[in-house]
C-alpha cells in the first residue's frame, strides 16, 4: 500500500512538473532552433547585407532564420506588431533592431517575460532587459566623420548636419559623435543641426532642398562649406539636392553607410567620404550571440562590430572593396 501510494505521488509530481514547464523547458537539445531576426526596415541595401550575415550564421550554427520586418524605418506600430506576432508564434529567440529606442521597450519586456531571449542589434534601446547589444560604436563612428570633415575644411568653415529621424538611437549617436568631434575645431561653425530628413530618399531630398535654399542656394552663393548626414537614404537625398542646385562637388559632403550610388559619387568627387559599418558582421554576430546564449554560453553584454572611413584614397584597397561589395548571393536566395 505504501509502495502504491509512493508511485502515485511520484506520477502526480511528474505530471505537475510537465504542466508547469514551457515547450522550451522540455525541448530536446538536438531540436533545431528558430531565431527571428527583425530589422528596422527591409528596403535599404544595408539591411540586405545584415540579412545575408544572419543567414550565414544560421547555416553555420544549423538554426532556422525567420527574417521579418516592415518596409519603412519609421513605422513603429508595424515593428511592434511584428515583435508581438513573433512572441505569439513562440520562437527560440529574437534578434531585434529597434527603430525607436523607447517604443520597442514594452514588447521586448514581454518577450523576455515569455521566456524568449532578445538580443538587440544595430540600434540601441532604453532599459537593460535584453541579453546583449551587438552594434557599431555609433558615437565613435560619428567622431571619425567629424574629424575627417574638419580635415577636409582645414579646420574652418560652416557645416550643416541633417539628422535622420527622432527616436533612432544609432543615428542620433552618430550625429552627436560628429558634433562632439567638430567642436574641437574653433574655426568650424555648426550652422544647423536640428533639422530631420526622414527615413526615405524622397523626404531627405525635400529636406535638403529646403536647407540649401535657406543658406543661399537659390541666389547662387551657398553659405555652407560642409554637410554631414548619418544614413544612406539621407545621403542620396542630399546628393540629388546638391546636383539639382549645381553645388555637387563644391561642398564637402560626408555621409554614412554605403550603396553603389554613393560609391560612384565618391569616385567623381561629389561625395567626399563616408563611414561604413560592417552590416554582414552585425547580422552574423547578432544571431551567433543569441544562439550562444540559448546553448548556455557566457555572452558579452556589449559587442562592437566596428566602423571604417572610406575615401577616394582607400576605396580600391582589397579590404575596403570586400566591405563595400560583399557577395550576398550565396546567402540570399
Amino acid at each position: 500500500m505504501i509502495r502504491a501510494t509512493t508511485i502515485l505521488s511520484l506520477a502526480f509530481a511528474f505530471c505537475f512538473c510537465m504542466a508547469g514547464c514551457s515547450k522550451k523547458d522540455v525541448t530536446s537539445e538536438n531540436e533545431r532552433l528558430t531565431i527571428a531576426v527583425i530589422p528596422k526596415g527591409t528596403i535599404h541595401e544595408f539591411w540586405k547585407a545584415v540579412h545575408a550575415g544572419a543567414e550565414m550564421a544560421g547555416q553555420e550554427l544549423d538554426v532556422d532564420i525567420l527574417w521579418k520586418g516592415s518596409l519603412k524605418e519609421d513605422d513603429r506600430e508595424a515593428q511592434i506588431s511584428v515583435v508581438e506576432n513573433i512572441i505569439t508564434r513562440g520562437v527560440d529567440g529574437i534578434v531585434l533592431a529597434p527603430l525607436d529606442n523607447a517604443a520597442l521597450r514594452r514588447p521586448v519586456d514581454e518577450a523576455m517575460r515569455s521566456g524568449i531571449p532578445v538580443v538587440i542589434f544595430d540600434s540601441g534601446m532604453k532599459g537593460d532587459n535584453y541579453i546583449s547589444y551587438v552594434a557599431t560604436d555609433n558615437f565613435k563612428a560619428g567622431q571619425i566623420a567629424g574629424q575627417y570633415m574638419a580635415k577636409l575644411l582645414d579646420g574652418k568653415g560652416n557645416v550643416a548636419v541633417l539628422r535622420y529621424a527622432e527616436g533612432s538611437d544609432s543615428t542620433t549617436k552618430r550625429e552627436n559623435g560628429f558634433l562632439d568631434a567638430i567642436q574641437a575645431f574653433e574655426g568650424v561653425e555648426i550652422v544647423t543641426s536640428n533639422q530631420y530628413a526622414g527615413v526615405t530618399t524622397e523626404s531627405a531630398l525635400q529636406a535638403a532642398e529646403n536647407l540649401l535654399s535657406r543658406f543661399g542656394a537659390t541666389e547662387g552663393s551657398l553659405r555652407i562649406d560642409g554637410i554631414f548626414c548619418a544614413t544612406e537614404p539621407t545621403a542620396l537625398g542630399i546628393l540629388r539636392a546638391l546636383q539639382n542646385a549645381g553645388f555637387a562637388g563644391k561642398v564637402k559632403f560626408v555621409g554614412f553607410d554605403s550603396s553603389e550610388k554613393m560609391i560612384a559619387a565618391l569616385r567623381t568627387g561629389k561625395l567626399s567620404g563616408f563611414v561604413v559599418q560592417n552590416p554582414m558582421r552585425i547580422g552574423y554576430l547578432g544571431v551567433k550571440t543569441l544562439v550562444g546564449h540559448v546553448r548556455g554560453e557566457q555572452i558579452p553584454r556589449r559587442i562592437d562590430t566596428g566602423s571604417t572611413l572610406v575615401t577616394r584614397e582607400n576605396i580600391d584597397q582589397t579590404e575596403i572593396h570586400e566591405l563595400l561589395s560583399p557577395d550576398l548571393s550565396k546567402w540570399l536566395k
